[in-house]
């Protein structure tokens, strides 16, 4: 696992779809039809980030599903993050 520098940051938000920077974590949206899938969408990306042991921050408004990565013991955004980030990503409903 290795810190990433602003610049690592910027190369990896520009590349992807809906992720931004917020407070030093690695933040995207997801918005879905209700809250039944906004559940069905967390339940699937537990067993994904139970598999990598790197969890992220969720919170769920409905039908809308936040989702926050950083990593705490280094303060900040690794490499590891950016893995779960596009892991998540790749999850259909």
């Amino acid at each position: 696992m290795r810190k990433l520098d602003r610049k690592e940051i910027d190369v990896f938000l520009s590349q992807s779809s809906g992720w931004s920077l917020k407070e030093n974590k690695l933040e995207k949206v997801f918005l879905f039809k209700d809250f039944k899938q906004s559940v069905e969408f967390i339940t699937k990306i537990q067993p994904i980030a139970d598999s990598m042991n790197h969890h992220p921050d969720v919170c769920i408004y409905y039908n809308k599903v936040v989702v926050q990565l950083t990593t705490h013991d280094v303060g900040g955004i690794t490499d590891l993050d950016v893995e779960l980030a596009k892991k998540i990503d790749s999850v259909k409903l």
